[in-house]
């Protein structure tokens, strides 16, 4: 067990084994970079400053388009995905980089090396050296996993996520969910993040995504689609859209239509 003492050196522990640089950091962890390459459902990634890979998995690499990691390396984003992604990725790379901000369990809508999109769950930090400057960043991108069938809520969430997919066009408040599952909002909140993976709240933007990136495809317009997700006005659906795909929906149309 750790004594006070210990705890009130432990900050200046950490700090003496921190990296000198990024090259020191890669350095160490080398030799367990053939362990990502085994995870077939996420994407890990190092990055230096300037928010080029030093290190990715080969499902990264895949999803770029590539055979193999190596061409992707001391690259950004910005060059190895389509020119209406890449750019949105490389921006928020560079949130991380200069303003210090950890990005953590964001709901995201990717699309994948075969066009499809998927959803996944986005984690971004900084990377620290001794001296407390920020040498580079790492990412991870878990695809959103299939719900737990087996938990012993999952009856009571599942009529919840029912709830949520036939009202998905109406104000849905939390309220209702929890009224539905005969839950309190504390446990409502655990058993979807235990059961879905998701907060009730990204269940319902996930919802609406959904079926707005099935309207975008077609001719009809932006405004209608934004009022038939659910939001009241374009402006609204445009940031929530960009939030979770990157892209706003005319780019994702557009995107789509290519």
């Amino acid at each position: 067990m750790i004594d006070s003492a210990q705890l009130h050196r432990l900050p200046g522990a950490i700090a003496a084994h921190a990296p000198r640089d990024i090259n020191s950091l890669l350095a160490n962890i080398a030799p367990l970079t053939p362990l990502l390459d085994c995870i077939p459902n996420a994407v890990f990634f190092i990055k230096d400053l300037q928010a080029r890979y030093l290190i990715a998995n080969l499902t990264l690499a895949q999803r770029c388009g590539f055979k193999s990691i190596r061409p992707l390396l001391g690259k950004t984003s910005a060059e190895v995905f389509p020119a209406v992604l890449g750019p949105v990725y490389t921006e928020q790379d560079q949130r991380v980089l200069c303003q210090g901000i950890t990005i953590k369990g964001q709901l995201e809508l990717h699309l994948y090396g075969s066009r499809e999109p998927g959803w996944c769950l986005t984690h971004k930090l900084p990377l620290h050296g001794r001296d407390g400057q920020i040498i580079g960043m790492a990412g991870i991108s878990l695809d959103l996993q299939a719900p737990q069938d087996t938990h012993p809520a999952y009856e009571r969430l599942a009529a919840v996520d029912q709830h949520i997919r036939e009202h998905y066009s109406e104000a849905i408040r939390l309220e209702d969910l929890t009224r539905i599952a005969n839950l309190s909002t504390a446990q409502l909140e655990r058993y979807c993040k235990r059961i879905f993976h998701l907060t009730p709240r990204q269940m319902i933007h996930k919802a609406r995504l959904e079926q707005a990136s099935r309207l975008l495809v077609t001719d009809e317009p932006i405004t209608e689609v934004a009022l038939r997700c659910g939001y009241t006005d374009h402006s609204a659906f445009s940031r929530q859209f960009k939030a979770l795909t990157g892209l706003s929906p005319r780019q994702f149309r557009q995107n789509a239509t290519r």
